[in-house]
């Protein structure tokens, strides 16, 4: 199945515009890659258009974390806290861009695209007590 990205061919009124031309393959699009969390990483590497490579995070289990001090710390993911974006993201476990994330450390905010990077940072937002 394509993903057409292109006009949908509609006026704001509902009706039919005509086409004045076929669809183009620079309009295609894919599937949202939705990133969860995982009892280990798994990344997928996708070919897209020009030759080059893309990696996807599919599962994920940890992440790099930047602390005040800018130091990097690689800690294992507990669970999504929350989502601006979309709260079903949270529920379900997905990991996006902005998503807060349970770690060892404390909430992490991540920073990184997983879906598109191929790598899962973030900001510690919140240290833990403990």
């Amino acid at each position: 199945m394509s993903y057409y990205q292109g006009n949908d061919l509609r006026l704001i009124s509902g009706g039919l515009k005509s086409p004045h031309r076929g669809k183009r393959k620079y309009e295609l699009g894919g599937p949202f890659t939705a990133p969860t969390i995982g009892e280990q990483t798994l990344i997928r590497v996708e070919r897209v258009r020009g030759g080059r490579l893309k990696l996807r995070v599919v599962k994920a289990d940890h992440v790099n974390v930047v602390d005040s001090a800018g130091k990097v710390t690689k800690t294992k993911i507990l669970g999504v806290e929350r989502t601006p974006a979309n709260l079903e993201y949270a529920r379900r476990g997905i990991v996006i861009r902005g998503a807060i994330v349970k770690t060892q450390l404390g909430l992490v905010r991540i920073t990184s695209r997983p879906g598109r990077d191929g790598a899962v940072n973030g900001v510690l937002v919140e240290e833990s007590k403990s």
